[in-house]
């Protein structure tokens, strides 16, 4: 039973755990001028069943998180963030691959999610996985009113397929009938 995946030496893709909270809060003010607030992250993990998310780790420090909801056939990526100190080393890059492959290993046919329109490297990042801008939602970051795009990956087939999701969710299930 494979929950983590080691990049290189140094890194490990792994589910968050609310153990992680209190370095996703740091990580959330250093990366977003909106950041979300702690509740929304313990909802996610504790009270969201579409939700999933994932963790980067150097040894036990916390450098990047990245999370998606699965609803019906589509995932929406509700937050993809690198502390700034880490970036330029293909964590975001591997983050989103990870992201993808449970994605499609739970059926997931396409993906979608919002950026602002001046977020340059993360546009990016999306365009090298087969992202398109399909919309725009004006004014939706409320904090200088930017424009949103909405980018959408409506083919998944060039995705890799991992069902560690599933894994943990039976996981989870044997836990509570204990």
């Amino acid at each position: 039973m494979n929950e983590e995946i080691k990049m290189q030496e140094a890194f490990l893709i792994r589910a968050m755990k609310p153990e992680d909270l209190d370095q996703v809060m740091a990580l959330e003010q250093r990366c977003f001028s909106m950041p979300w607030p702690r509740s929304a992250f313990q909802d996610e993990l504790t009270r969201n069943p579409l939700a999933r998310y994932l963790v980067v780790t150097a040894g036990e420090l916390v450098v990047g998180y990245a999370g998606i909801w699965l609803i019906f056939d589509e995932g929406h990526i509700t937050n993809v963030a690198v502390d700034p100190d880490w970036r330029q080393r293909g964590l975001a890059k591997q983050l989103l691959a990870v992201l993808l492959a449970n994605a499609r290993g739970c059926s997931i046919s396409a993906c979608t999610l919002e950026v602002r329109r001046s977020n340059l490297p993360a546009l990016r990042l999306y365009q090298q996985f087969g992202f398109v801008e399909e919309g725009c939602r004006k004014g939706y970051y409320t904090d200088n009113k930017e424009d949103a795009l909405i980018l959408w990956k409506r083919n998944m087939n060039d995705c890799a397929i991992r069902e560690d999701w599933l894994l943990l969710e039976e996981e989870k299930e044997e836990e509570e009938d204990v």
